[in-house]
C-alpha cells in the first residue's frame, strides 16, 4: 500500500493539471509537427498552447471541447479525426467507472471476503496471502463460471443501452451516457454539467492509476494492500 500511497501522491498534481482553465498559456516554444496546431504570433510565440505541457502546442483535435481536456495526448491516441477522438473518449470514460468502482471493491474485498465466506461456509476466493484474485495475483480460477456470465451480460446490457441512447438522442448525446442516473445526479444546467463531467473524468484518471498502483504492488510484496497500510483500513 506505501508503494500505492506514494504513486497516489506524485500522480495527483498530474490529475490536477486536468481542470478545465480559462487562459491559454503562451510559449516561446514552437514544434514543427503535423499531431499539433498552434497559430505562430510572428514573435515566436504560439497562441494555443497544451495546458498541460505548455512548452509545446496543444494536439489539433484537442480543443477543449471535451470535459477535463487540457491538450495532453503525446502518443497521439486521440487519432486523427473527431470520430476516433470521441470513441477514444467513450471508451476512457467506461474504464474510468470501471476503475473507480474497482479501485473501492478490491480492498473491501480483502477485508470481507473471508469472513463472509467463512460465515456462509464458502470458501474464499481471496489468495493464500489474503490479497484479491487477479492476473498477476493468480486465484481467478477459483471463481465461478456464473460470475463471468453476468459480468459479460451486464457490460452487454450497458452497451446496447449506450447505443440506443445515442441513437434516440442524436446531436444532443453526450460521450458516456448510458440513460443511467436514477439519483438525478447530472445537472439540467450545461455549465453545472461540464463541471461534473469534469469530476467524473478526474476522478476515473485517479482512479484507472492507483488500481494500477494496487496490481503492481501486491504483484511485487505479496502482501494486500489492506494489511501494507492497516490503519487505512482497519479501526
Amino acid at each position: 500500500m506505501k508503494f500505492s500511497v506514494a504513486l497516489a501522491c506524485l500522480l495527483l498534481p498530474a490529475a490536477e493539471a486536468f481542470t478545465p482553465s480559462s487562459s491559454n498559456v503562451g510559449s516561446k516554444t514552437v514544434l514543427a509537427n503535423d499531431l499539433f496546431g498552434g497559430d505562430d504570433d510572428g514573435k515566436g510565440a504560439t497562441k494555443d498552447m497544451s495546458k498541460a505541457l505548455p512548452f509545446v502546442p496543444r494536439p489539433k483535435l484537442l480543443d477543449g471541447e471535451l470535459a477535463g481536456d487540457v491538450g495532453f495526448d503525446p502518443f497521439n491516441f486521440a487519432g486523427a479525426d473527431k470520430a476516433s477522438l470521441y470513441y477514444m473518449r467513450e471508451a476512457e470514460i467506461k474504464h474510468s467507472r470501471l476503475a473507480m468502482l474497482a479501485v473501492a471493491g478490491w480492498p473491501l474485498a480483502e477485508l470481507f471476503d473471508k469472513p463472509l465466506a467463512d460465515a456462509a461456509g464458502l470458501p474464499t476466493l481471496l489468495t493464500k496471502s489474503g490479497a484479491s484474485p487477479s492476473i498477476l495475483n493468480g486465484g481467478l480460477g477459483n471463481v465461478d463460471i456464473a460470475y463471468w456470465a453476468v459480468v459479460v451480460a451486464l457490460a452487454g446490457i450497458v452497451e446496447i443501452e449506450s447505443d440506443k441512447t445515442r441513437e434516440e438522442k442524436g446531436k444532443s448525446y453526450l460521450l458516456g451516457d448510458c440513460n443511467f442516473d436514477p439519483l438525478g445526479f447530472f445537472p439540467e444546467d450545461k455549465v453545472k454539467r461540464q463541471a461534473m463531467m469534469t469530476k467524473e473524468i478526474k476522478h476515473g484518471r485517479l482512479a484507472m492509476m492507483a488500481l494500477t498502483g494496487f496490481v503492481v504492488q501486491e504483484a511485487i510484496f505479496r502482501i494486500p494492500v489492506v494489511a501494507e497500510t492497516p490503519f487505512f483500513f482497519k479501526p
